[in-house]
């Protein structure tokens, strides 16, 4: 019986390990073969069949480093505040999503769009900044950070639009401070995103097609004209930015908010719909960074719940689920936020 086991999962290992070389990235077969190898989720057409490869490596820019040795970043989470009306002890739900505790905090819905640019490490960043800032006053307070002031000022980051690391951008907050700045074309904040949207995904719409060739924007130590405030004045630091032991993540998310993380993408990641995601098959694309937002149970599978960085078009809406507890494509290797 176990020869037999054994025999099975080869021979699916090779099957997938076949559709890698015999299906094109963007084949409707491979989405195809995806769908008849498992029941866990669904994939779908989230992008253009002539969509270019060199863009899509770019939508997964982050650098993934081990910072088990940066004593800088390694600081403990602050003490959880206990309400009148909890415990230590208290049991945290089965289910849970940031966007029903937090009703008062819009922002939360929001879905970032990198664009054509590598970025990923920063949207996701200034995107649980801006939702935890929100928690952290009970939605009365506001302010959009702005991705383009970590992804071109960053000097320590990386490489801008070329790849950079997520730990990085956090330490940026606490010691630089980060401008406001909304999305493309907004004209709200100091800084409004400089890299526009593009036509990466299947809907119909008037953007222009996505590249590949987008240069980091040149570093900027001043507001948009109409702003009101300057630069330097304009920017908020936070106080402590830190690692969240895996043990602690549940209730960090539900006291404070969203985190982020990071973990390797592969190319059946790229047309997922709906449903618990786990790697069926494809090519390793590269290291990813987005926000947690909850965690819950379907249909007896444990998942955490992300918002993507590749505006609300892709996935669900922009949001996705992946296997929780097993270090899924290294998405539990480290989870960072600060406060």
């Amino acid at each position: 019986m176990t020869q037999f086991f054994a025999l099975t999962g080869l021979l699916l290992f090779f099957k997938i390990a076949v559709s890698n070389d015999t299906f094109d990235l963007f084949s409707d077969e491979f989405i195809d073969f995806i769908n008849s190898n498992q029941t866990l989720w669904r994939a779908g057409r989230n992008f253009r069949k002539d969509i270019p490869l060199q863009y899509i490596n770019l939508l997964a820019g982050t650098i993934r480093e081990n910072f088990t040795s940066d004593n800088d970043i390694l600081e403990n989470p602050p003490p959880y505040e206990i309400s009148g009306s909890e415990s230590e002890d208290d049991t945290l739900p089965e289910n849970f999503d940031v966007r029903l505790r937090w009703p008062n905090c819009s922002v939360l819905n929001n879905v970032r769009d990198q664009g054509s640019c590598g970025s990923c490490w920063a949207v996701a960043a200034v995107g649980a900044m801006t939702d935890r800032f929100c928690i952290s006053s009970n939605g009365k307070d506001n302010f959009y950070f702005a991705a383009g002031d970590v992804l071109s000022c960053c000097l320590n980051c990386g490489s801008g639009c070329g790849g950079g690391v997520l730990k990085n951008a956090w330490m940026y907050y606490k010691r630089k401070g980060i401008v406001s700045g909304g999305e493309y074309n907004s004209h709200l904040g100091c800084q409004p995103y400089q890299i526009p949207p593009c036509d990466h995904h299947f809907a119909p719409d008037s953007l222009e097609p996505c590249g590949h060739n987008v240069k980091t924007p040149t570093c900027e130590t001043t507001c948009e004209n109409n702003y009101g405030q300057s630069y330097g004045s304009d920017k908020k630091r936070c106080q402590t930015v830190y690692t969240i032991p895996k043990k602690n993540i549940l209730k960090e998310i539900y006291k404070r908010g969203p985190v982020t993380t990071s973990f390797d993408v592969f190319a059946d990641f790229l047309h997922y719909k709906s449903g618990v995601y786990r790697h069926v098959a494809g090519k390793y694309i590269g290291g990813h960074s987005v926000k947690l937002m909850g965690w819950g149970v379907e249909t007896g599978v444990k998942y955490w719940l992300a918002a993507n960085t590749w505006n609300d078009e892709w996935g669900d809406k922009g949001f996705f689920k992946i296997l929780r507890d097993q270090n899924h494509c290294g998405i539990e290797d480290f989870f960072i936020a600060g406060i």
